[in-house]
């Protein structure tokens, strides 16, 4: 479980996160959507610990995070697994250093273990063979499930997704959806999701925040978000199909 209590976090003397007080649950694809600039980003990554929020605190199962010194919050961070907005591979390294790479820093395996916890990750995402290659010679899909292997590489018991579809095709986006869906439920993580992919929304959205102007506008789960009596998230949740049939029939045109 993690939990934010009545955070605030400004920017130049600008609101950008509101008193924001919301628990994402162990074992469910918890998701984070709002329009851009919105909040959500810097919800996401105050949640994570790259920003340090003004007021309020965060929790991590029952330990207080923002409490806690650098030092203190290492231990933490080795039980977070993160998936950055465009995979965030090294274009050196091939997808077996890549996965490789948290083990190396963060651990003291030995080499055949080490060996055996990067296969036994490429083989959950199903990128057997696929270890020798190098970044630039993936698609946009197996760069994103090599990002999903090295982020739980370490077993992680928190998992964070920067717009984990970005830039994919539908049909990728659902492979991607239910490959974190499916690992959230194997490994009992707590999974968080920044996303803006009302498809994802639909298909894994066990609980939903929605983010308006900085602060939390809306929560709930997939199955009532269509009935919801919020203008705001209405708008939203209509303005997105929209944009995804107008892009849709652009690609049809092409």
């Amino acid at each position: 479980m993690i939990r934010a209590d009545h955070i605030s976090k400004t920017f130049d003397g600008r609101t950008v996160l509101d008193d924001i007080t919301v628990e994402f649950e162990t074992g469910k694809t918890n998701l984070i959507i709002g329009r851009s600039g919105s909040g959500k980003t810097v919800l996401l990554k105050s949640l994570v610990g790259l920003h340090d929020v003004d007021s309020g605190k965060i929790f991590f199962d029952d330990v207080c995070y923002t409490d806690l010194n650098f030092k203190q919050r290492k231990d933490i961070r080795k039980d977070i697994g993160m998936i950055f907005q465009g995979g965030a591979l090294l274009d050196s390294s091939t997808v077996r250093e890549n996965v490789r790479l948290p083990l190396d820093l963060f651990t003291e395996m030995s080499e055949g273990e080490k060996r055996d916890r990067v296969n036994f990750c490429l083989e959950r995402v199903r990128l057997v063979g696929a270890d020798h290659l190098y970044p630039s010679e993936l698609s946009g899909g197996m760069v994103k499930r090599v990002a999903i292997a090295r982020a739980i590489v370490l077993n992680p018991r928190y998992l964070f997704c920067d717009e984990p579809n970005s830039g994919l095709d539908p049909q990728t986006s659902v492979v991607i959806d239910n490959l974190i869906h499916d690992i959230t439920k194997e490994f009992n993580i707590t999974t968080i999701i920044n996303t803006h992919d009302m498809n994802s929304v639909m298909e894994i959205g066990e609980k939903i925040v929605y983010i308006h102007e900085g602060k939390k506008w809306w929560e709930g789960s997939k199955d009532n978000i269509l009935e919801a009596e919020n203008q705001e998230l209405n708008d939203f949740v209509f303005a997105s199909a929209m944009a995804k049939r107008a892009k849709s029939t652009v690609k049809l045109r092409k």
